[in-house]
């Protein structure tokens, strides 16, 4: 949405290429996403790399407690969100649904429901999570929420997340995530 230039590389974490001394060095709990500025200072974790690029935009507000609910929702994609969406998306779409996973994925298909369900009651409220317009925490639950089928998650039953979803996609300047 803000169109910086810059380089991207494919690390394949299904390879261990996280895992690879290079990675380390960088990075030394192996994560991915990395930022790696032109000044050679590294950053993971997503939503502190997406707090820092929009810093100064209208997508990471200032006012400090608009700020504070960006971070809440943040929060909640890590802790409430991600945890059930995510893993239940890798188990069903990379792992093709081993029987021995079944249960875990039967567990996070009712912690990812009641994430969506609360994303669901805030945007009956609101067109974006914390309001009128398009912030980092949007971005930061838009990254799952959009392929939540792939874990076994039907978003009909979230009119209004489907609505945000297209709020989002029509963004100027949105461009797809592989």
């Amino acid at each position: 949405l803000l169109n910086i230039e810059h380089d991207w590389i494919h690390i394949d974490i299904l390879k261990g290429e996280t895992k690879t001394r290079k990675i380390l060095a960088l990075s030394p709990a192996g994560k991915i996403p990395l930022l790696i500025t032109d000044q050679g200072e590294t950053l993971s974790e997503s939503n502190a790399i997406l707090n820092y690029l929009c810093e100064g935009s209208a997508l990471y507000p200032s006012d400090i407690w608009h700020r504070a609910k960006v971070h809440q929702w943040q929060f909640f994609e890590q802790y409430s969100h991600e945890p059930y969406i995510a893993v239940a998306r890798f188990i069903n779409k990379y792992l093709g649904l081993p029987e021995e996973r079944l249960e875990e994925y039967k567990s996070k298909q009712e912690g990812g429901n009641s994430a969506l369900r609360i994303m669901e009651t805030q945007l009956t409220q609101t067109p974006f999570l914390t309001g009128d317009s398009i912030t980092t925490c949007d971005i930061s639950l838009f990254a799952y929420t959009h392929v939540a089928h792939d874990g076994g998650f039907d978003l009909n039953h979230y009119p209004n997340i489907l609505k945000w979803i297209d709020r989002i996609k029509s963004q100027e300047d949105f461009s797809a995530m592989a």
